[in-house]
């Protein structure tokens, strides 16, 4: 199948493709908590004459092809999203306090486009695609539960990718960058404090331990990591987002709450941070009588990018794609030499498990240039992405698996 049919059967596909984005933008569901969102996939993929498989707490798996032998190429879409309430300035807006402000509903929905385009052509298909629908990438925990359950056998993966939208990109919308061999993605852990002081009247703070105080110590110590222990060549953040305690001005309360996250891009870095945490938020806490207890609560690994598919799937989608649309952090790294931000990302992102048992590769996909009106960052409670891209997203899943699985007959 050429690259100019196959995209010109998804853009006939984008008006269903945007459809089924905007029923998930306005019906967001978090973690493993997908009912919705998971009965609309499987409704949505048995009515193309799939029979989805349920995997793990909440992910679905679709095979596509297998009627040729060959080898098996796996896609990934995630699908939930984030306990935001939505401010963006959109008619599809959600109303539940939750918000696809990651984009996960333009890759479920892009991935429902894919699995259109494969079942067209699903007697060419040299080998299989397993089309992975995830739950709580958010909370680094979906594909660890989807590979616990089963996902990477029966069959058994060979190589695998997953595109992930990026808004305010300085790049046309439907732009594809593909990551470079080696880690694109750091290691997350999320981690919580609990500083236990002992309450009391505000007037009288000497009757009591005040954790607040002891908190705020902390928070400036835990940075001196970064300033004083690490390296110059040891990238990582330590952020503390969450601070919560007391319900009165006039009360010093029992216990402050603290949470926070680590990103790094090496593992005896990762460990020594999460050692360190845990050291001087007991020795602060001590320091003002206090106590503090140290919990990581959820994380996973680096992405690493395998070098063999990294540079398949570059080939591929600059086959598939206009020229000047489809580039390798190499290439825009060469291009600007003097900056490295687009050599690895910020955010972390679970498919590194995947990474870690399977080669994989990590695609970026541009969708929304800030001078377009698409100024605000994932994340955001105004964030927004052009729906332009999503036929293009779907052409790029299909067509990617489809070229790996035909040169790896």
């Amino acid at each position: 199948m050429s690259p100019e049919q196959l995209l010109k059967e998804a853009n006939n596909y984008q008006e269903k493709i945007r459809e089924e984005r905007r029923y998930l933008h306005q019906h967001p569901e978090t973690g493993f908590g997908l009912t919705e969102t998971k009965a609309f996939v499987k409704k949505e993929l048995q009515d193309m004459g799939y029979e989805p498989v349920e995997c793990g707490k909440a992910g679905l798996i679709v095979l596509a092809g297998g009627k040729k032998e060959g080898k098996v190429f796996m896609i990934r879409g995630d699908m939930d999203a984030l306990p935001i309430e939505e401010k963006a300035d959109v008619e599809f807006a959600s109303t539940n306090g939750n918000m696809h402000a990651c984009g996960h509903d333009m890759h479920t929905a892009m991935m429902l486009g894919a699995a259109r385009l494969l079942k067209e052509h699903e007697e060419e298909i040299p080998g299989t695609v397993k089309l992975m629908f995830q739950p709580a990438e958010e909370i680094f925990e979906g594909s660890h539960d989807m590979i616990e359950a089963g996902l990477l056998e029966n069959p058994s993966v060979d190589a695998a990718m997953m595109i992930h939208v990026m808004a305010g990109m300085p790049f046309p919308a439907g732009t594809v960058v593909v990551s470079s061999p080696g880690v694109s993605a750091p290691a997350a852990d999320i981690f919580e404090i609990k500083i236990k002081g002992k309450g009391c009247h505000g007037s009288m703070p000497n009757a009591g331990i005040d954790p607040l105080n002891a908190a705020a110590h902390l928070l400036i110590a835990l940075q001196e990591i970064n300033t004083r222990e690490l390296g110059l060549g040891e990238q990582a953040v330590l952020t503390i987002g969450k601070m919560q305690a007391g319900t009165a001005a006039n009360v010093i309360p029992d216990e402050v709450v603290m949470g926070g996250s680590i990103r790094t891009f090496n593992e005896n870095t990762r460990a020594f941070i999460k050692k360190r945490l845990v050291e001087i938020s007991t020795g602060v806490a001590q320091t003002f009588r206090a106590e503090a207890e140290v919990s990581f609560t959820s994380g996973c690994p680096v992405l690493t990018n395998d070098k063999d598919v990294s540079a398949a799937c570059e080939k591929y989608a600059k086959e598939l794609l206009a020229p000047g649309k489809a580039f390798s952090v190499a290439e825009l790294n060469a291009m600007a030499p003097s900056d490295d931000s687009s050599s690895k990302s910020a955010g972390s992102e679970d498919f590194a498990y995947v990474s870690q048992e399977v080669p994989a590769v990590m695609l970026a996909l541009a969708a929304g240039q800030p001078q377009k009106g698409y100024k605000y960052p994932q994340h955001h409670p105004m964030v927004k992405f052009d729906e332009d891209v999503l036929s293009v997203g779907s052409a790029v899943y299909a067509y990617l698996a489809l070229r790996w699985l035909e040169e790896h007959q």
